[in-house]
């Protein structure tokens, strides 16, 4: 079936509320191997709803394989009517009509396991397909927190490597298990049946053996999940490396580079020689004992064929089933070890999967994402000129009311215990059509401020509302239209230039494209090769900085959004475009409510007032002009000179007062 019919049969595993559930042990590399409560057996039966819309064809597909395996059965069996007819009664006849059936019997086997492979082939390259488009939609909904905290070669590996052993254990060892383990039962009952003191020879290293493999399964199982996270890590060094190829060039750091690759290439190295030796291991021993019981019935069943208590081909017959068993038997060690790889493969993709969504709370209010209410207006904040005054009453929804934080606390998730938030208690009104920068030393807060906005962070406790709209109450799409943001790190796709700037509204059209180049004085996009469908390469490298900030800023305005979030948009400009940007920007900001993070005083004279925030708190907020003349810190920041302690504040206005 294809993976398109498979996904519209049943629903996508990765929205059932199973899958937003928080991993129950799981980190950037995962559990620790070889945990108590881990099992192979619950990690693989995770893959059943994939694996559901195509289960009638794997178990055909099984059924198929059985059958070709017992047919395997049924040439010893021709081979005993052989020796003891035809052979013994030099009936050349029934000797050619022998040989012409055990020819059949091949042939069927071979064409019946054929079959197999093509009932298999297509349905598990849907289930792949089907896994991967969960796993990258998963990675689009999971808060920018768990990015974070995630290298990205760790979640490139799960997508990649840990998928492909997922659809090699479906295809093969799944099915191999149950057919092998069939063909053995239906082969000893065979055994026993044509002598039974030879069956039990044969089946003496029975005991050892499952002792054995247990033994193995445990053991390889920790090898597989730590060569698997060490492909992850490997994959993070190179993506690394070629993404900073100019960093690492320009500061001639290829050396260290390729330490650190050569160190984590001898790891990974190291573990899959263990894992060789662990494999070598088990399966020397799974062929030897066989070997042994073959043997020593190979000299009891001589005997007894000497003493004429057993037929010649009931001898043939029997050591011909025994030596078809050998392959099932064999197998058990590599397909134990395939069956550990993909159950290890399984609980890493599972990792990423039972994250809980970053729009868990669109599903109702209360849920997972929900914040906690604004807790009381602290006290004690440093002084200003011109304080934002008390909260007053918040007006319904749909009332033009702009952007207000109340009470917003932010702490990282992942921060120890006791570390002080990042945002401590921020109450900040900016109202409708206004334009508010945000100022204040590195550390203080400002872009993870604006990042709360359009939820990229979710707050620890207070609350956040556009117009009166608690934005935890707004279905992401809706919140994401409302609020565009350009960030002071541009990020370009491997698309064309103009269908990066499109990415900031699903509604924008050619115009609106070509409003927003002029507003951002991207103009030089007309002059590229094939104008705005020219592609911009891997991270738009093939751009100066200036340009991709210029691109990301047309991005931000494109959609004419009612909310507008800047961090530092203008940070990589010469002076002249500066000047050219700030023009068009005024025209922009004036028809919309904006945040904007400043650091030079060139920005802040686009705002209406400014907010100066220190130690993740609202110190003062003012006109520039006010900020000036009432806040040494302030004076000191755009002055460039290091800000003022507190206690310099203090005596400061000590100084003003006298």
């Amino acid at each position: 079936m294809p993976a398109a019919a498979a996904r519209t049969e049943e629903p996508d595993p990765a929205d059932s509320p199973a899958a937003d559930s928080p991993a129950a042990t799981g980190s950037a590399t995962g559990p620790a191997a070889g945990g108590q409560d881990r099992s192979a057996v619950r990690s693989l039966l995770r893959l059943w709803p994939y694996v559901r819309p195509v289960r009638v064809r794997l178990f055909s597909a099984a059924g198929v394989a059985i059958v070709a395996s017992c047919i395997g059965l049924v040439i010893p069996l021709v081979l005993k009517w052989l020796v003891d007819g035809p052979v013994a009664d030099g009936d050349s006849g029934g000797v050619w009509l022998g040989g012409l059936l055990i020819l059949a019997l091949g042939v069927a086997e071979a064409a019946l396991f054929g079959f197999r492979r093509w009932l298999v082939a297509r349905p598990l390259a849907g289930v792949e397909a089907s896994m991967r488009a969960s796993l990258y939609r998963r990675l689009q909904r999971l808060p920018v927190a768990f990015h974070d905290r995630w290298a990205s070669g760790q979640l490139l590996s799960r997508g990649t490597t840990d998928l492909q052993l997922i659809r090699m254990f479906l295809a093969f060892p799944l099915t191999f298990l149950v057919v092998n383990g069939t063909t053995i039962a239906v082969g000893c009952a065979v055994l026993l049946a044509q002598e039974w003191t030879l069956g039990l020879v044969l089946l003496a290293p029975v005991i050892p053996l499952v002792a054995l493999c247990s033994a193995f399964e445990q053991r390889f199982f920790g090898a597989a999940r730590r060569a698997q996270d060490q492909v992850g890590d490997l994959t993070t060094v190179v993506e690394e490396a070629v993404l900073g190829i100019r960093i690492v060039k320009g500061f001639g750091r290829h050396r260290s580079q390729a330490r650190a690759f050569r160190r984590l290439s001898r790891d990974l190295r190291a573990t899959e020689l263990h894992k060789a030796r662990l494999l070598a291991g088990i399966w020397a021993l799974i062929m030897t004992l066989p070997e042994l019981a073959v043997g020593a019935a190979l000299v009891l069943g001589t005997v007894q064929v000497a003493d004429g208590d057993l037929s010649a081909g009931t001898l043939v017959a029997f050591l011909s089933t025994a030596m078809a068993l050998r392959w099932p038997v064999e197998s058990i060690g590599f397909l134990l070890a395939m069956c550990n790889e993909a159950a290890t493969a399984a609980d890493r993709y599972f990792e990423v999967m039972d994250q809980p969504a970053a729009d868990a709370a669109d599903r109702g209010a209360g849920g997972p994402g929900a914040v906690a209410p604004a807790p009381a207006r602290r006290t004690g904040a440093a002084p200003g000129p011109a304080p934002e005054p008390a909260p007053e009453p918040e007006p319904g929804p749909g009332t033009a009311d702009g952007i207000r934080f109340a009470g917003v606390v932010f702490r990282h998730p992942d921060a120890p215990p006791g570390t002080p938030p990042v945002l401590d208690g921020v109450d900040l009104h900016v109202r409708s059509g206004e334009t508010l920068a945000l100022v204040g030393a590195t550390g203080s807060g400002k872009t993870t401020l604006t990042a709360l906005v359009p939820r990229l962070y979710e707050p620890t406790a207070g609350r956040i509302s556009l117009d009166g709209r608690d934005i935890t109450a707004l279905p992401r799409d809706e919140l994401r239209e409302l609020v565009a943001v350009a960030f002071e790190e541009p990020t370009l796709f491997s698309a064309t230039a103009g269908e990066n700037v499109l990415m900031g509204s699903y509604r924008a059209e050619e115009h609106d494209l070509l409003r927003a180049l002029d507003v951002a004085q991207a103009d030089f996009v007309h002059r590229l090769p094939d104008g705005h469908r020219t592609e911009v390469g891997e991270q738009g490298l093939s751009l100066s900085g200036g340009q991709r900030q210029r691109l990301a800023l047309a991005r931000a305005i494109v959609g004419r959004p009612r909310f507008l979030v800047l961090d530092d948009p203008l940070s990589a400009l010469d002076v002249h475009t500066e000047a050219l940007v700030e023009a068009a920007l005024r025209r922009v900001l004036a028809t919309t409510t904006a945040l904007v993070v400043a650091h030079r005083p060139s920005t802040v004279l686009l705002a209406d007032r400014v907010a100066l925030l220190s130690g993740g708190r609202v110190a003062a907020v003012g006109t520039h002009d006010e900020l000036l003349h009432g806040s040494a810190e302030y004076r000191a920041l755009m002055a460039g000179d290091p800000a003022p302690s507190s206690a310099d504040e203090e005596d400061d206005e000590e100084g003003e007062r006298r």
